[in-house]
């Protein structure tokens, strides 16, 4: 995924169709002068409709569309004919799209699954024709219903990456590294921070043709929660993800320092994400002998399960898959 090609947000200015008016009409024919009511319904006015597919990784075919109008209902006809319903227009999404509304900053709905179908904007409905209100003592109604307005409203698209694994670090902790390892994922890699802007994802192939997902997000720098660095922009990118797998690097100064300061950050940012389940790999793992690792253990943080690996020198790398695959599916 190409930097400038991932949009993860958008603001689109959306307009459901009017409700076509009822028709106020009375029956006529040669004889019969003065017939009783046969005004037909209105029709229903267009919805706005978004609509998951899991062939979409990004919101960015709708970077340039900011204004989406749906068709406006017909009005309905004599001899009880109803008006023509507006045309929906139907947006395809990404699995994760969040709406919101701009002015309530309310969430509207989620697309989590390939083909699932909810109504964003809904279109007015049409007015009832003068036929629904005859009575006994109305024989000739003299009113009809007019449609229902067009709803206009300001909405923001969100991206939520859904994936089994997100993976959580500090930049140049290795992440990109191990996803190009284990998946067919190509991300940017190189020795400096900021490597990743954007967030990958790369399918895991594991025993006996299973797999999982998992997701690079860009790296945590202490106070992203508050908008340093690459700032919260990624961070919602881990509440989709099933199990959090954090990445800290062997040669820190204070491994369990940092994993502290990664747990206060999503902390910050949503405290729900600490209820995840959680794995620690130390990476460039080859870079220390046995001796040293056996050393580092009993400063590593005591409430989570952790492995030494190197994506360089495939160390551990089966074994953390083991490890992955045992978390997702107790």
């Amino acid at each position: 995924m190409a930097s400038n090609n991932f949009i993860d947000y958008v603001k689109i200015n959306c307009r459901s169709g009017k409700g076509g008016a009822g028709s106020h009409h009375f029956f006529r024919a040669k004889g019969l002068p003065n017939g009783g009511p046969d005004g037909g319904d209105g029709g229903r006015g267009g919805h706005i409709i978004l609509e998951g597919n899991e062939q979409l990784w990004t919101l960015l075919h709708l970077q340039y569309k900011k204004h989406l109008f749906a068709q406006d209902g017909e009005g309905g006809g004599e001899n009880l004919r109803s008006g023509k319903q507006g045309e929906d227009i139907v947006i395809q999404v990404p699995l994760g799209t969040v709406a919101k509304s701009v002015e309530t900053g309310e969430q509207k709905l989620e697309i989590t699954e390939h083909g699932q179908r909810l109504i964003l904007v809904p279109g007015g409905r049409g007015g009832l024709g003068n036929d629904h209100f005859k009575s006994a003592t109305n024989q000739t109604p003299q009113y009809a219903q007019p449609g229902e307005d067009a709803i206009e409203e300001q909405v923001i698209l969100e991206l939520k990456l859904l994936a089994d694994v997100g993976l959580v670090g500090f930049p140049n902790a290795g992440k990109s590294t191990l996803l190009s390892v284990v998946s067919a994922a190509k991300p940017k890699i190189a020795d400096y921070a900021f490597t990743t802007l954007v967030p990958n994802l790369g399918v895991v192939a594991y025993r006996d043709y299973k797999s999982f997902v998992m997701a690079d997000i860009p790296g945590i720098i202490e106070g992203a929660a508050e908008g340093r660095g690459l700032g919260t922009r990624f961070l919602r990118h881990i509440e989709r993800n099933s199990m959090l797998l954090f990445m800290i690097s062997c040669d820190s100064k204070d491994i369990a320092a940092e994993y502290q300061i990664l747990l206060g950050e999503l902390e910050q940012f949503n405290p729900e994400l600490l209820d995840k389940k959680r794995l620690l790999a130390i990476t460039k793992a080859d870079m220390i002998d046995e001796e040293l690792e056996s050393e580092m253990r009993p400063a590593l943080p005591p409430d989570v399960p952790a492995i030494f690996i190197s994506s360089l020198a495939n160390k551990g790398i089966t074994q953390l898959k083991d490890m992955i695959w045992g978390a997702l599916h107790e």
